[in-house]
């Protein structure tokens, strides 16, 4: 399962061939039990370099499972400022490699001299970058209007239900047992869109990129990540214009100061009939369902 909503496609044509990096691989293991050996084939999931290039300059290189990455590279784009919406990416082609994959982009001048000019700023910065106030500040941009939070509210039932589901729509998950996933989820609980990755940042990027590319209404609902919540996870989904994250672990301390100065609802550690709220907990409705008592006809 991945998406139950249309996605329009990116300039730049039909999308590469993925055949060229699989998004898992087979390996020769030795399996250790109680009372036995055996050598035998097991599947593990792939990571591979990727590299995003905008107007024939490369930005950043990223280490990814080669799946989505039309949605990763869009999702990227927007949730890091590198553009404010998908009109500004004018062309985009992913280039399959020996060494790894380049996602070449073009984007909107105005844009590209912002970019380059972050970049001369970087550059010449010292210390420890982004850890001090004035950095933060800089860091959380202001959101056009339009991708604001949402102050929606979000039920109980309905997160559980979304916890409970969740593994069923993560089959990398199950092939190899090491992807995060992200999903959109709407205010019944069911889960409407689902992205994989190794890593859980490129798992919400591409999630990011599958919903700016279906024109769905992020507010609606919330996003779940089966992962820790981090500060970082926190500013993608404001880009996003989500009102609320919900993790199956822990939040961080900066995680939740940035929630609550952006607006957004922070679950985390929730898990089938548990959850703790670390902000805006007063958006929460309703109550836990009880055991035994968890909707059907979801999946």
């Amino acid at each position: 399962m991945s998406c139950t909503v249309p996605v329009l496609p990116l300039p730049g044509g039909a999308p590469a061939d993925e055949a060229d990096h699989a998004p898992s691989a087979l390996v020769e293991v030795l399996r250790i039990q109680a009372e036995s050996r055996a050598e035998q084939e097991d599947e593990v999931i792939e990571e591979v370099p990727v590299a995003l290039s905008y107007n024939g300059i490369s930005h950043a290189v990223m280490l990814a499972t080669p799946t989505d990455l039309e949605d990763f590279a869009l999702g990227f784009s927007i949730s890091e400022g590198v553009v404010e919406n998908m009109e500004e990416i004018h062309d985009l082609e992913v280039q399959p490699g020996c060494a790894g994959i380049v996602i070449e982009m073009q984007i909107a001048q105005p844009r590209f001299l912002a970019l380059k000019e972050r970049r001369r700023s970087l550059a010449g910065r010292t210390g420890c970058g982004l850890c001090g106030v004035e950095s933060l500040t800089h860091a959380i941009r202001p959101l056009p209007e339009g991708r604001l939070a949402s102050a929606a509210s979000v039920s109980v039932s309905a997160i559980d239900e979304a916890v409970r589901q969740l593994a069923h729509w993560q089959p990398l998950r199950q092939q190899t047992g090491a992807s995060h996933a992200a999903a959109w989820v709407d205010g019944e609980g069911r889960i409407g869109m689902v992205r994989e990755d190794a890593g859980r940042h490129n798992a919400l990027d591409k999630l990011a990129g599958a919903m700016f590319r279906s024109r769905h209404e992020a507010g609606a609902g919330f996003v779940l990540v089966s992962s820790r919540a981090s500060y970082e996870m926190v500013q993608k989904v404001v880009a996003l214009g989500a009102g609320a994250l919900v993790a199956v672990s822990a939040p961080t301390a900066l995680a939740i100061r940035t929630a609550e100065a952006a607006g957004i609802l922070l679950v985390g550690f929730a898990r089938p009939g548990q959850m703790v709220a670390y902000c805006y907990a007063e958006r929460l409705t309703g109550e836990m369902p009880l055991a035994g008592q968890a909707r059907r006809g979801m999946m």
